[in-house]
């Protein structure tokens, strides 16, 4: 199952080119992500207040086509692989059927000494 978000190219996310900023792909992701996460039911404050928070372990990015100032995108999320501490996803960011950037982000949760935890049992069960 593929989760959709749509996200505005705001002028704020430019450079001085009018092209979408290489590091805003990633804020862009975040946002897909944590907007998938709140739609399984998790509430991070929660988890957060209960010892264990999300981090990302690891990012591929790949930049195919720049996104422009006002373009309307869609950020893509979908699970590639899942175990009980580790999530991996594909994230596409896409302008109508153009896929612009795509990224494998591995995250994992952990408690508040950095060490590994469990998964929240709603993403589990994804």
């Amino acid at each position: 199952m593929t989760h959709e978000f749509p996200v505005r190219v705001y002028y704020e996310d430019t450079d001085l080119a009018g092209i979408v900023y290489y590091a805003n792909y990633l804020k862009f992701i975040e946002r897909g992500r944590s907007e998938w996460v709140r739609g399984l039911g998790v509430d991070q404050v929660a988890m957060k207040a209960s010892g264990v928070v999300f981090a990302v372990r690891r990012v591929e990015a790949d930049y195919f086509m720049p996104a422009r100032y006002d373009d309307a995108l869609v950020i893509e999320t979908r699970v590639e692989k899942l175990t009980g501490a580790r999530l991996v996803v594909r994230q596409g960011v896409m302008r109508g059927a153009d896929l612009l950037f795509e990224a494998l982000v591995t995250i994992v949760a952990i408690d508040q000494n950095g060490k590994p935890a469990r998964l929240p049992a709603n993403i589990r069960a994804t």
